[in-house]
């Protein structure tokens, strides 16, 4: 099955940061690891080289990085 980065769950910037560089769906890697992620939950993810790897590690901690600024009232830069 498919899905999009909307159906993920991601923060709205980095939604947005994600669809200007043209991506507009997860890898597998991107797809399992992602909500776990965000769910705060640990994983270990392997895949090739190539796959998005560090995507599904980096837009997680991004967004949540977003949502802490918001709930703290600190700047968040886009």
């Amino acid at each position: 099955m498919i899905m999009t980065f909307n159906e993920l769950k991601i923060t709205d910037p980095i939604l947005k940061a994600i669809g200007e560089k043209g991506y507009l769906t997860p890898t597998p890697i991107q797809q399992k690891g992602i909500p776990v992620a965000l769910d705060g939950r640990d994983m270990l993810g392997i895949a090739q080289t190539g796959t998005g790897k560090t995507a599904a590690f980096a837009i997680p901690v991004y967004g949540l990085y977003h949502l802490c600024c918001q709930k703290c009232g600190r700047i968040y830069h886009e």
